[in-house]
């Protein structure tokens, strides 16, 4: 691939071409809103606007409701040798692109698994999409080369490849990304008229739940508003488990003892049903999900403090798989949750006690 043209830069599409300008890509920006591309080109992710003539592959990067008339518009100007979209239902537009009655075979709807809380090409980087999975749903009309085109802009992004029908996409996405994010709001929006006091004693777990509930919510309506059938169904069955739940905890508050076990019960089934679908979420580089010793410091809130923590359990000979951060309420302090195999837990403890650090059980 030599030369490319992004429509659409926002986050995605910014960082895609960011990806591609900086492997060698002559890459060419197009947006509605001429500020925010000149705002891509000024972060070196292409040249604004269109080129003289067909480029390779044309990435379509706008909203799902946009995304069928773009590509049905690139098509019909022959503006690229491949076209592919990136919005993050497939179904519709494919099925859009039908009843224009275009000519699919070089078009391929394609779902990079990435992004961030924040919008817009000043969010965008260009490793966003590295070790990530990328969907591609091709059909069996898809031009081989268009294919390839994908593929290569997949390698180039250095993401990871995944192939499936648009269908099943829709309604993977409705259970691993669009629901959740509903969820996440549903919960962030009872803090709203929350007591103030109750806020103050936000922790770890509040944050993690209500992260992804500060995205933008006009983009989320774009999302929801092209998949709302499957994210309905999966819903659904959440608030099936809702109401049991519900059911139970009145039941645990029953002066009747069975009433107490059938309450008890219910909930443990539940938690029991999360442990097994929280196994199946998969683990560091994809694989499996696996079991981690959690060694918690105490950690002064000030410049250096995370470098000297990584270096001393470097010069300990342990790899940190995974970390998490837990900021005191009103100090400057905070624990520091270092995720490491289970085996290596007492040589980190006895390490990092002997250099000062306040492990906390």
């Amino acid at each position: 691939m030599r030369t490319a043209l992004v429509i659409g830069t926002g986050l995605i599409g910014t960082s895609a071409a960011l990806a591609l300008a900086g492997r060698g890509v002559q890459v060419h920006l197009a947006d509605h809103d001429a500020d925010q591309a000149r705002t891509a080109e000024a972060l070196g992710a292409g040249t604004h606007g269109e080129p003289d003539g067909p480029v390779d592959l044309a990435i379509v990067a706008v909203p799902p409701a946009y995304v069928a008339g773009t590509v049905a518009d690139v098509l019909r100007r022959g503006l690229a040798r491949g076209v592919l979209d990136v919005a993050s239902v497939k179904g519709g537009p494919r099925r859009e692109l039908e009843a224009l009655g275009c000519d699919l075979t070089r078009y391929i709807g394609t779902h990079p698994m990435a992004g961030r809380e924040r919008s817009g090409p000043l969010a965008a980087t260009a490793d966003l999409f590295e070790g990530r999975p990328w969907v591609l749903t091709p059909t069996g009309g898809t031009d081989t080369e268009v294919l390839n085109l994908a593929l290569e802009l997949v390698a180039l992004c250095r993401a990871v490849p995944v192939v499936m029908e648009d269908e099943a996409h829709d309604r993977a996405v409705a259970l691993v990304s669009h629901t959740p994010h509903l969820l996440s709001s549903m919960v962030a929006a009872r803090l709203q008229d929350a007591d103030e006091t109750a806020v103050r004693l936000c922790g770890q777990g509040i944050r993690d739940v209500t992260r992804i509930a500060a995205s933008d919510p006009a983009m989320w309506i774009d999302i929801l508003s092209a998949n709302p059938g499957p994210v309905a169904d999966v819903l659904a069955a959440v608030a099936s488990d809702l109401d049991e739940t519900v059911r139970a905890l009145r039941a645990l508050q029953s002066a009747d003892e069975a009433k107490r076990g059938d309450g008890t019960a219910g909930i443990e089934d539940l938690l029991r049903r999360g442990n097994a679908g929280r196994e199946r979420v998969p683990g560091k580089h994809g694989a499996a999900s696996a079991v981690y010793e959690t060694v918690t410091v105490l950690i002064g809130d000030q410049p250096g403090e995370l470098a000297r923590i990584f270096a001393d359990a470097g010069r300990a000979g342990v790899n940190i798989e995974d970390v998490r951060i837990e900021h005191a309420t009103g100090q400057q302090s905070g624990l520091i949750q270092l995720m490491v195999e289970p085996s290596a837990a007492p040589g980190l403890t006895k390490a990092l006690r002997e250099r000062g650090w306040s492990i906390r059980q």
